[in-house]
């Protein structure tokens, strides 16, 4: 096989990849973020980071999964990069959070916003995409006892911030 045919047919799986794995991984930054421009530049920018990967990975780990490891610590990089540049302004187009829910899972939403973004990457990876303790332990790079007591804190604090009575007029 020519090295241009192996390249056509990389390409070709990894568009086929990107095209079976954009709605479900957007959803997946779209938790970790909280915003969905930053989600999508979050995905654009992993995604690039596996299409030079792509050829020479290795996989014991699917793609899927390394994926979503990329995403977690992405989004945890991006963070600490914003830190450090100390920028304060938030996109226009994001909510106040004191306002009202406009949709059942707002609420739900922004408690999980509110939680440290690695107790957060844990409870998305573990109850949204569905991960075992050990996959979220291998895509976050700790152990399997930090992802068992850290989602079960964060847990905890949703239960919290979800029960509290919503008073007019206080801010949480």
């Amino acid at each position: 096989m020519s090295k241009q045919t192996e390249q056509a047919d990389a390409d070709r799986a990894y568009g086929e990849f990107v095209r079976r794995a954009w709605d479900p991984h957007l959803r997946v930054a779209r938790l970790l973020t909280g915003d969905p421009h930053s989600a999508e530049e979050l995905l654009q920018d992993c995604l690039v980071k596996l299409y030079t990967r792509w050829r020479g990975m290795s996989w014991h780990q699917t793609p899927d999964a390394y994926l979503r490891s990329m995403l977690a610590n992405g989004n945890v990089s991006w963070w600490r990069r914003r830190r450090r540049e100390h920028l304060v302004a938030d996109s226009p187009e994001r909510a106040d959070p004191r306002a009202a829910p406009a949709e059942p899972y707002e609420e739900l939403s922004r408690a999980l916003l509110a939680l440290p973004r690695r107790q957060r990457a844990i409870v998305v990876l573990r109850h949204y995409a569905d991960l075992s303790e050990k996959e979220v332990a291998a895509a976050l790079d700790c152990s399997v006892g930090t992802v068992k007591s850290q989602n079960s804190r964060a847990l905890v604090r949703l239960r919290e911030a979800l029960s509290a009575p919503q008073q007019k007029g206080v801010s949480l």
